[in-house]
């Protein structure tokens, strides 16, 4: 299928759409608007279908835990699952009946006090032909990671995701031991994650592994901490001030030797390491098989991974990666400062990449929006004298800006700061096809913040709409 581009002769109604949209009252969202269709590579995907909720035999409505573990248990048969309202799953705080499989108990919080009271749950979707999770309303589920496994033809809509993210002192700060992503996709085919939100995690937010193919992110955000009063990042933070004896790390970043105050050490910690790794390990040959579309997200204050490709191919259009806050908080760490940190072997800093493509895989972002990423575009993260390791990136029509400058054109646009490092380029082009395998609308980067951050905009408890709309997957 030939993708299908808005062209300079239709910006006016471009606009005009635009205005409509950002005129409406906030929440509310005409049905039957076609720039939510499923497209990307999990077009075709079914998810569960447009099921009655009075078909109570495969439409679950899920008020707890023990419900939940009920729909999700593998061959319960269930097709739908709306999420009536938030969920706390942390181990310690489900019931004796909900402590069965698909849930099981995580790794251990050592650090954040509240994860340390409720625990952290993993939640297994396993063996799934067609099955929709949804909220009507936005609720949010807290304290648990999803793994979608040898799962087809799945949609994962409307809902937000957060408080599963600790201070690292065990690993030195290089958050290498718990493993808490929100959703990692393993082994499945078809997965459709829209108008969600996800927090900071301690881990990834949506990873994607082991050959799984057919995945589409849209509409959603991507945020670090906001470092409010009663923030995630600042309840963790009170917590070693009042103990730093308990805190080595911590403890030696406050001391005389480093420097830093509280507050600095707040807004350093507000923005997230990882957003989505697409492959696990180098050279898999599964890695072949993975395929992502990211369209219409917004990331504010990732660090890094936006996407990071290991195989296959990924898309991105439509997309904002805004680090305005991390890039200032970088700032707080002198160079003096960061040679004590790192004296002790402590990683305490901010990384500042954006889309990663490596190992001749490829990766196109066209249309976005790129803003104080110091790297926005890299190809190889091993050995840039190692061609083997150098992955395939284009850059097409994007705003990039750093600093106060800004820049609107492509990797190719002479002297462009969308060039990839550190390797020398290579030519792109997809892997296992010639042209994208669907068709899609591109819209003007220079609309995308006000669509993407407006009340109607990307993001879970966006859009009020009937029920069946969360079912469809065109209108």
């Amino acid at each position: 299928m030939k993708r299908t581009v808005r062209s300079l002769c239709s910006t006016a109604l471009a606009l005009t759409l635009g205005f409509t949209l950002l005129s409406a009252p906030a929440g509310v969202q005409a049905a039957g608007n076609a720039d939510y269709n499923l497209t990307g590579f999990s077009q075709g995907n079914t998810g569960g279908g447009v099921i009655s909720e009075s078909n109570t035999a495969v439409y679950k409505k899920v008020y707890n835990a023990t419900d939940l573990a009920l729909a999700l248990k593998k061959n319960s048969g269930v097709k739908v699952v709306e999420i009536m309202n938030d969920l706390n799953l942390g181990w310690n705080e489900i019931p004796s009946a909900a402590q069965t499989s698909p849930f099981a108990k995580h790794n251990d919080a050592l650090t954040h006090p509240v994860l340390k009271q409720t625990g952290v749950s993993k939640i297994t979707v396993d063996g799934f032909n067609g099955l929709t999770i949804f909220s009507a309303n936005g609720s949010k589920i807290k304290h648990a990671a999803i793994s979608v496994k040898r799962s087809s033809n799945v949609i994962i809509r409307n809902l937000e995701f957060d408080e599963l993210w600790e201070w690292d002192e065990s690993t030195k700060g290089d958050y290498d031991k718990n493993d808490w992503d929100y959703i990692t996709l393993e082994e499945s085919s078809g997965v459709w994650i829209d108008h969600c939100g996800f927090n900071k995690a301690y881990d990834g937010l949506v990873d994607s592994k082991k050959g799984t193919s057919g995945v589409t992110i849209s509409w959603s955000t991507f945020k670090g901490d906001d470092g409010s009063p009663n923030s995630w990042v600042t309840r963790q933070i009170n917590e070693m001030e009042a103990n730093k004896a308990s805190y080595p790390m911590y403890n030696y970043l406050r001391s005389s030797a480093v420097g830093l105050s509280k507050e600095d050490i707040i807004a350093i910690s507000g923005s997230q390491k990882k957003g989505h790794l697409v492959g696990a390990t180098s050279d898999e040959s599964a890695n072949a098989n993975l395929s992502i579309t990211l369209h219409h997200n917004v990331y504010k204050d990732i660090q890094d991974r936006m996407p990071r490709l290991r195989g296959g191919n990924a898309h991105a259009y439509n997309i904002i990666m805004d680090a305005t806050d991390a890039r200032a908080a970088q700032t707080r760490i002198t160079s003096g400062m960061a040679a004590a940190i790192a004296s002790k072997g402590y990683k305490f800093g901010i990384t500042s990449n954006g889309a990663i493509s490596t190992e001749s895989n490829a990766v196109l972002v066209e249309k976005s929006v790129i803003k104080d990423v110091q790297y926005p575009v890299r190809n190889n993260q091993t050995d840039p004298t190692n061609a083997t390791y150098t992955g395939k990136i284009r850059v097409a029509d994007t705003i990039y800006s750093l600093d106060g400058s800004s820049f609107r054109g492509s990797r190719d646009t002479a002297g462009s700061p969308l060039a990839p490092v550190p390797a020398a380029i290579k030519p792109f082009s997809w892997n296992g096809f010639s042209i994208l395998p669907y068709s899609y609308q591109l819209d003007d980067p220079s609309t995308l913040n006000a669509r993407l951050t407006a009340s109607n905009g990307a993001g879970a408890g966006k859009l009020s709409w009937s029920k069946d709309n969360w079912l469809k997957t065109s209108y």
